[in-house]
């Protein structure tokens, strides 16, 4: 068939996809390809795709249909990621222009899949419901010099009627603490400042495997004890398994950030029961208010989802009073979308799309006014910011992160870039902070 020299992957979705997509980034590398950011030119074109929502997946039919009218040269194209998971064998049906199919749970098959595709000019698809080898993340290339994200478990079991990633990256496994913490160590060790944990449910982490006797607080206790080790994130919680222990380490732990990202999604009772979330609106506040008096000045992140089916216009008020009262940092808000597979779609679409969208819209307003109404009462205070690099607007002005995820400038040169620095919140601008350098660290800050 074709002797390719060069690759290009185009990453659509959440971390775990952006994550996978480095993992095969170093996978094509040390086969002797060269990655390249033209699509139109690459060899091998890969599209690593999300599923959670309807609008991503028509973004990644629409790239295709582009380059399949406009390549002549007969690239080799592969789909990977979740919609591969979710369609498996019907997207070489519907497209003929694609030569390969790849499952969230096969991405290490990939170089073995390409050798065949190559000699027997088959197509291939090759997706498993059940993760079962473990992915050469030492190898991975890494897009970003300072942050970095690390797996630790995959899959899960809450089984959501909306969402339809228990169906394509299957039931929970967790991966062995000791290869979690090797990783993490090499990573510090090649001077990366911040480490992500990721996982659907990271909450859940040594539940599959009780036989270890430990679980994710747990493991971030080891992970602070990593020597040099800056700081430690960790994405996403489901609230039923936000424990105490786990506010307690947040607490405790000096390189864990004080940013908890543990989705509400409804305000409704009834609605979240037809979510199958697990637990009532009072439930969750009742955590809410144990994380802020175990932990002060933590930041809590949310998802919401609005024009659930039979959703009325007092269910989503109760939405709304929710994210005025619970005060969240960070909202990622959005209006349903029916995903084929999920229980969600046996239930009429009953909410209009014009009504989605004047809710979504009223959520919005919402969440600006929470937004920046916190951003005011942080003006004055000391905050500590990770240096991550230049400002695109002024390159006199450098950019960071404080421990509660917000972002912030302040004048600066290149060679503060990977430090920490104390820094006091002066003025904003939108959703970014304005900010000056203190001399004296805040104290109990690594």
């Amino acid at each position: 068939m074709r002797d390719p020299q060069t690759f290009c992957i185009k990453t659509y979705g959440c971390q775990m996809n952006e994550l996978d997509s480095e993992v095969m980034v170093g996978m094509l590398e040390r086969r002797g390809l060269r990655r390249t950011d033209d699509e139109q030119t690459a060899d091998i074109l890969i599209f690593n795709t999300c599923s959670v929502r309807d609008l991503a997946e028509r973004k990644v039919l629409g790239k295709l249909g582009q380059v399949a009218r406009r390549r002549r040269d007969d690239p080799i194209i592969g789909i990977t990621g979740c919609m591969a998971s979710a369609k498996k064998e019907t997207l070489l049906k519907k497209l003929p222009y694609i030569d390969f199919v790849l499952g969230t749970n096969n991405i290490h098959q990939l170089t073995s899949v390409l050798d065949e595709v190559i000699s027997s000019s088959q197509r291939i698809a090759r997706v498993d419901d059940q993760f079962s080898n473990e992915l050469d993340y030492a190898h991975a290339t890494r897009n970003d010099p300072l942050r970095a994200h690390v797996s630790i478990i995959r899959g899960c079991n809450k089984h959501c009627t909306y969402c339809i990633v228990p169906y394509t990256r299957g039931s929970e496994c967790s991966r062995h603490p000791d290869d979690i913490v090797a990783e993490c160590k090499n990573l510090v060790e090649k001077g990366y400042k911040e480490i992500t944990l990721l996982g659907q449910n990271v909450n859940s982490y040594g539940k599959d495997r009780p036989d270890w006797s430990l679980r994710f607080p747990d493991l971030l206790a080891r992970l602070d004890r990593i020597p040099n080790m800056c700081r430690v994130r960790f994405l996403t919680s489901h609230p039923v398994d936000m424990s105490v222990e786990l506010m307690e380490a947040i607490r405790d732990l000096p390189t864990v950030c004080e940013f908890v990202h543990f989705p509400l999604q409804a305000g409704s009772n009834r609605i979240l029961r037809k979510m199958n979330r697990g637990y009532t609106r009072e439930d969750y506040e009742d955590k809410v208010a144990a994380l802020r008096e175990r932990v002060p000045g933590v930041a809590i992140g949310t998802d919401i989802i609005v024009g659930f089916p039979s959703e009325t216009d007092a269910e989503f008020e109760e939405t709304n009073e929710a994210l005025r009262r619970l005060k969240f940092s960070a909202a990622f808000l959005f209006s349903y979308s029916p995903r084929k597979g999920t229980p969600a779609t046996r239930w009429d679409d009953d909410v209009s799309q014009a009504e989605k969208e004047r809710r979504l819209q009223t959520i919005l307003t919402t969440q600006e006014e929470v937004s920046f109404t916190e951003m005011q009462q942080m003006l004055g205070t000391r905050v500590e910011v990770l240096v991550e690099g230049t400002s695109p607007k002024d390159e006199k002005m450098v950019k960071g992160r404080t421990r509660t995820w917000k972002n912030v400038v302040f004048p600066g040169s290149q060679q503060l870039l990977g430090t920490l620095q104390t820094l006091t919140l002066t003025s904003m601008a939108h959703q970014t902070f304005v900010g000056s350098l203190d001399i004296d660290p805040i104290p109990n800050h690594p």
